[in-house]
């Protein structure tokens, strides 16, 4: 059955909430990209991805870019693995707030101007279609796919590491998880 690991970026070289909003790695995060890149091409040839798609930030870019380039392909950029949109009213400055309110609760609960429920099953619907594929993802973007497939719905379903790697295995109708990445401690809440 045709794999998907969705990949948490690796450690930005900002933290959330700071001065730059579109933060790319630091060292330690271009280290981690090296080595979920070597993991994944460690994985037998019949589970091994064959593309590459990454959120439009600049840290998931960065972190799929070590493998992208060890399969001598392109990262698709798309939108619909990026980070949870925040409401258009809400300021950069009171994004964090926002997000830390949404992790207390469920997905139904999240104010804002759209279905975070609903977003959370867009996700999932368009990995259905992928196969064989590194998806270099978001935190939220992570809990969001791994709390739907679980039935879980709390926000925070788990705390996925920088680079942690989420296995999952679809036949384009159903997606299911394999295993959760490697969890940690996070300044996110």
């Amino acid at each position: 059955m045709p794999r998907l690991y969705m990949i948490r970026h690796g450690r930005p070289a900002s933290t959330w909430g700071g001065h730059d909003d579109d933060p790319g790695l630091d060292e330690t995060g271009r280290g981690q990209a090296v080595a979920a890149r070597d993991w994944l091409l460690s994985r037998p040839a019949d589970e091994r991805p064959r593309l590459v798609v990454s959120s439009p930030l600049r840290r998931c870019r960065e972190t799929a870019q070590p493998t992208a380039e060890a399969l001598g392909v392109e990262a698709v950029v798309d939108p619909m693995v990026g980070e949870i949109p925040t409401p258009k009213a809400l300021s950069a400055e009171a994004r964090p707030g926002w997000l830390r309110q949404a992790f207390q609760g469920t997905w139904a609960a999240i104010e804002g101007d759209l279905d975070y429920d609903a977003w959370r099953g867009d996700i999932v619907r368009s990995l259905l279609a992928r196969g064989d594929t590194a998806v270099f993802s978001h935190y939220v973007a992570i809990n969001g796919v791994v709390s739907k497939l679980l039935g879980d719905e709390r926000v925070l379903a788990f705390r996925p590491d920088h680079c942690s790697i989420t296995v999952l295995e679809t036949d384009g109708r159903e997606l299911r998880l394999v295993s959760k990445g490697a969890e940690a401690s996070t300044g996110v809440l």
